[in-house]
């Protein structure tokens, strides 16, 4: 089997969905993720809300055979309310989501893994998997901190989510990685960046969301992971870059990003 290929939200983070998805379609990706929740503190995105862009977004997807591979973002931190992500659950079952990225924003790792395994029973419910992303800066800072969480967690539905960036600027290796349950992995955000970086949280936080590179622009090693990840693994293309999206129209950044994968997968094989 070969991958597949997932459009991520950030990649084209200013179109609303079924834009999303026809951009997907054109550009020969078969599945699109999508951001219901905010990452920071501001509200929900239309989509959460929006019965009728719900239904446009369902009518692009029908229209163009592209499904919605994972919905963003739950951060579980010390105040986390289990009820509150019910809606959120639902609107993802009604996009017939497979997958939701989870954070980890708890310095109780304890108190975080009954929260996580909490939740991982709620959106089991819903036919959700709860992919859990380690980022540097997080409570959840690297893939060993992140597997002896599920690990300790032990539900059906758990997974790992593995972003290139993120892999690479915690230290995380390819070893852990090949030690990695494949069933864990159900997708990788794929992207590149600069060998030289600003370590501090806020340098990695400003790379992470204005400055990534399309895959082989860089000096990550993506071609290691490709090398361990299986070989028909879903690949999200994560790739925000604030001053290409000022510039670069949607269209064309998720179709560079698609090709440049491509090219890295052919070099590999």
């Amino acid at each position: 089997m070969a991958y597949r290929f997932s459009l991520a939200f950030l990649t084209v983070y200013e179109v609303e969905p079924p834009e999303a998805v026809r951009i997907a379609a054109e550009c020969g990706y078969d599945l699109v993720g999508l951001r219901l929740l905010p990452a920071a503190k501001d509200g929900p995105y239309r989509i959460m809300t929006d019965d009728g862009l719900l239904a446009e977004t369902l009518a692009a997807m029908k229209e163009t055979g592209v499904a919605v591979a994972d919905i963003e973002i739950i951060r579980i931190g010390e105040h986390f309310d289990l009820a509150a992500t019910e809606p959120f659950l639902a609107r993802g079952q009604m996009l017939g989501a497979k997958h939701i990225l989870v954070a980890g924003d708890d310095p109780d790792e304890a108190r975080f893994t009954l929260n996580y395994g909490r939740f991982c029973d709620l959106a089991a419910r819903y036919g959700l998997t709860c992919d859990l992303e380690f980022m540097p800066w997080t409570q959840v800072p690297n893939l060993t901190h992140a597997m002896r969480v599920i690990k300790a967690a032990n539900r059906a539905n758990a997974g790992l989510l593995v972003d290139t960036l993120h892999f690479d600027r915690s230290h995380s290796t390819l070893a852990q990685l090949a030690e990695v349950n494949p069933a864990l992995l159900h997708y990788v955000q794929m992207n590149d960046a600069l060998a030289d970086y600003d370590p501090s949280n806020e340098g990695l936080i400003r790379i992470a969301r204005e400055e990534r590179l399309y895959p082989g622009e860089g000096q990550l090693d993506l071609k290691g992971i490709l090398g361990v990840i299986a070989p028909d693994a879903v690949i999200s293309l994560e790739i925000p870059h604030l001053q290409r999206a000022s510039t670069t129209p949607a269209l064309e950044r998720a179709r560079a990003a698609i090709e440049a994968m491509k090219t890295l997968i052919r070099q590999v094989q």
